[in-house]
């Protein structure tokens, strides 16, 4: 059941989502996290891991410090490699690796609660939307085809490149999907769930919402800076159905 509290502050935050919303003529969301638990059911630790022992298997082992090899994180160790070979063939093979897993991880995915009404819900609006992600668009197309989303988002979809110094928080995707939209920072809105999304957002000069799904990930964005975080897209959805 909500508390007192907490239906207190959403309906507080309501006019300033929809303040947020109303300036927007462009969203752009982040795919894992606001869209999809992407590896619910395939864990991001294990993808990891996996990527950690095929270097090991390749000899590749001091390619990485111990904080690098013990990251839960598969884009810690593809960064790792890439500061250290840049535009490598090593690099290639392993940022394909990692998309395989990626891909793998789509059927078990987890869609996040009202994303689906709320990309649906903009785009009956008349929001254009894009996708501006660190996973690979590859992924991004087959989960999205898998739920009957693409077309709220075709052409627009603007993931990790061979180029992996331009990924979050450098605001390169970003900016490549402002470019393509013909879009203002200041009349585009990011959907992100980590530090990095909101500065690659702020950098870029986009207007941030944050989707924390539990009080850890809020803590990071508010600690990064973002001001303005939801614990659920239902709000969010009920501020763009008040305007219609």
């Amino acid at each position: 059941m909500t508390s007192d509290t907490t239906q207190t502050e959403q309906q507080t935050d309501l006019p300033d989502l929809q303040e947020l919303i109303t300036r927007a003529r462009v969203v752009l969301w982040d795919f894992d996290g606001p869209i999809c638990r992407l590896f619910a059911g395939h864990s991001a630790e294990s993808v990891a891991d996996g990527l950690v022992e095929w270097l090991q298997g390749r000899g590749l082992h001091g390619l990485l410090t111990e904080s690098e090899r013990e990251s839960l994180d598969p884009h810690v160790v593809l960064r790792a490699v890439d500061r250290r070979h840049p535009g490598s063939d090593l690099v290639a093979e392993l940022e394909e690796r990692l998309t395989q897993e990626e891909l793998k991880a789509t059927s078990s995915a987890m869609p996040t609660a009202y994303a689906d009404p709320l990309i649906r819900t903009l785009t009956a609006v008349g929001l254009r939307l894009a996708i501006t992600t660190n996973n690979s668009p590859r992924v991004v197309t087959q989960y999205l085809a898998s739920r009957g989303l693409t077309s709220c988002f075709t052409p627009h979809f603007y993931g990790r490149t061979q180029d992996l110094h331009l990924l979050k928080p450098d605001p390169h995707c970003l900016n490549r999907a402002l470019r393509a939209m013909g879009s203002a920072p200041a009349t585009a809105l990011m959907i992100g769930d980590t530090p990095s999304d909101f500065l690659a957002a702020r950098t870029a000069g986009v207007p941030f919402l944050g989707y924390a799904r539990n009080e850890h990930k809020e803590k990071l964005l508010r600690g990064a800076g973002a001001t303005m975080v939801v614990n659920s897209l239902e709000p969010v959805l009920r501020a763009v159905r008040l305007q219609v």
